[in-house]
């Protein structure tokens, strides 16, 4: 019997044909549930997202959460969508998110379904300010569009961290099958245990993220003009929203974007990292409308890319690290300025990943407030930023390089809907100095010292090649030692957060936690530089992060580029050796 007609005739086509290798690849191996959730192309079989995986998931998680909480009845979950679909497959973000409510709601708990999509950031948000005790986003981010995942939040309102992946992964495989009337989603409509925090998050967030606009006035009367693209995802409405919260005016929308489309038909990849490719539209409408800012939010608006319009013509796309500096000394010019938080300097924090620009750490050390860094990914800051919060401390900001900002303490994740609106605010402030954002983020560096980073990658679809490009590495001139110089460039440490090596603490163990199932080697060099190498949780992917620090003081940027260019390139050649490991470069 069928549950899902799409999926049950792919199968049978696959089955009337004897494909043995396809079935495998439907059948062979179950997706793999993580710390950040579920991610896979929608399709039949086990190992795509689809009705019956999403059930089976949402039975583990449920049997989890009964577990961990006594009160999951009187509490609940969030659960929340974004606009994709697959039309061969029948599955879609709202299905997903239909099913997996369907299945709390019989076990008698109580759900508070988003009605319509919603940003990743508004499920944080409802479990943290309705005191929940988890929550559940169906989006896939900025992956292709066939794509889809589902991640999970905790009661503290981060993103979960171990042991949680392993706890609901075992919940998964236990309750494989699906429980009466799994399927039957129209039970939910008339469910009491059913709610649609919808009207009432657009009017608290928004309430909220309020507590971070400064300069109300100068938002009213600024003439800078913003572009805005949310790239065919949710984020349209909801920045529009913001700006009005901030008495902003509206920023132009990308017409041919605005509206979410799971096919994303204007660009190759949805994700604004990518760069000038997927801002083709944007500089357009910019240059039509006089705009010098655009703004553009990933399809699930968790994120934002910035870009302005040089004296030259020219737009810079900044990057994940130079909108991190200018965010960072923002908030916290506005906290030292502003704020009505009564709370010492030594009580204020912020945060960002090992591998995004170490410039937060140099304003915190001239500024005296405490700057800490985490493992990569939202899930270790946010998770953090909470610790630090029940304790009492401010945490202003945290950011990663791949365009990830949390600027607000009511989201403990990444936020591109609040980073947008206060980026907006920022560049408004800055232009009544006559000053350009490009300008500011120069000053930044003057002041603290200039931070160039460069990051990229190369993909790798063999998990061999990966294992022994990184085996290499730690048996580099014979067994167990790592590399002493990458050419010309004198190694002077090395920290291996597989293993948990660190050559500059006193008994060599690393202090940020390991994790033997991925990668991640950090060399310093004597020349200030440092280059972070690992693979990707979930693109295949072999990552590379790299940045010098100079101290205020010196101004020679070009001098500076061209070193780390340098430093760039004997990385690839000698520790990556893509023609020999047969890797393909990011531009291809």
């Amino acid at each position: 019997y069928q549950q899902n007609p799409k999926t049950y005739a792919i199968v049978k086509q696959l089955l009337a044909e004897g494909n043995a290798g396809e079935l495998q690849k439907y059948f062979g191996s179950r997706m793999e549930f993580g710390t950040a959730g579920l991610r896979a192309a929608m399709g039949a079989g086990i190992s795509h997202m689809n009705d019956l995986t999403i059930i089976q998931t949402t039975q583990g998680f449920c049997r989890y959460l009964e577990k961990n909480f006594s009160d999951l009845k009187k509490r609940g979950v969030v659960i929340g969508f974004d606009a994709r679909a697959d039309l061969s497959s029948g599955g879609s973000s709202k299905r997903f998110a239909r099913l997996a409510a369907n299945t709390f709601i019989s076990q008698g708990v109580p759900v508070y379904l988003f009605s319509d999509i919603i940003p990743t950031p508004f499920v944080p948000y409802t479990v943290t300010h309705l005191k929940l005790c988890a929550g559940i986003m169906v989006t896939a981010s900025h992956n292709p569009k066939q794509d889809n995942g589902y991640k999970v939040y905790w009661e503290n309102g981060a993103q979960i961290i171990s042991p949680h992946d392993k706890g609901i992964s075992q919940a998964i495989e236990e309750n494989q099958e699906p429980w009466p009337q799994a399927w039957d989603d129209k039970l939910i409509d008339s469910s009491p245990l059913l709610h649609d925090p919808y009207a009432m998050v657009n009017k608290e967030y928004f309430k909220d993220i309020q507590k971070q606009c400064f300069y109300r006035n100068i938002n009213k009367e600024t003439n800078l003009k913003f572009v805005h693209t949310s790239v065919h995802g949710v984020g349209h409405k909801f920045v529009q929203l913001a700006f009005k919260a901030f008495d902003l005016s509206p920023p132009f929308a990308v017409p041919e974007q605005k509206d979410p489309d799971p096919d994303f038909p204007t660009v190759k990849y949805p994700n604004p990292e990518e760069g000038k490719g997927v801002l083709t539209l944007s500089f357009a409408l910019a240059e039509k409308d006089g705009a010098r800012i655009i703004l553009a939010n990933d399809p699930d608006a968790d994120r934002l890319a910035v870009a302005e319009k040089q004296e030259s013509g020219e737009w810079k796309v900044f990057s994940g690290n130079e909108l991190g500096a200018l965010l960072g000394w923002w908030i916290f010019t506005c906290w030292k300025n502003n704020s009505r938080d009564t709370r010492a300097i030594k009580d204020v924090y912020m945060l960002s990943s090992t591998v995004s620009s170490k410039i937060l750490r140099a304003i915190a050390l001239k500024e005296g407030f405490h700057f800490e860094e985490t493992l990569t990914g939202f899930k270790w800051m946010g998770n953090r930023a909470k610790q630090l919060m029940d304790q009492g401390k401010a945490v202003l900001f945290a950011f990663e390089e791949a365009i990830g900002y949390m600027c607000c303490p009511a989201v403990l994740d990444k936020d591109g809907v609040s980073a947008a609106v206060i980026t907006a605010e920022m560049a408004s402030f800055l232009a009544t100095r006559n000053l350009s954002l490009s300008q500011q983020l120069k000053a930044v560096y003057d002041e603290y010292g200039f931070h160039i980073t460069k990051a990229s990658y190369f993909i790798c679809h063999d998990p061999k090649v990966i294992q022994q490009l990184f085996d290499n590495l730690r048996n580099f001139d014979g067994k167990n030692t790592y590399p002493k110089s990458c050419g010309r460039f004198k190694v002077s440490g090395i920290r291996d957060l597989t293993t948990g090596y660190d050559s500059s603490q006193p008994d060599q163990k690393a202090i940020l936690p390991t994790s033997k199932s991925s990668q991640m080697i950090t060399f310093t060099f004597a020349n200030g530089g440092v280059a972070t190498m690992r693979t990707s949780g979930t693109e295949p992917k072999i990552k590379y992060y790299s940045e010098l620090c100079a101290p205020p003081g010196n101004s020679d940027v070009e001098q500076l580029k061209k070193e780390l260019d340098e430093l760039v390139n004997a990385l690839e050649k000698h520790f990556f050796q893509p023609e020999k490991n047969k890797l393909q470069r990011k531009t291809e």
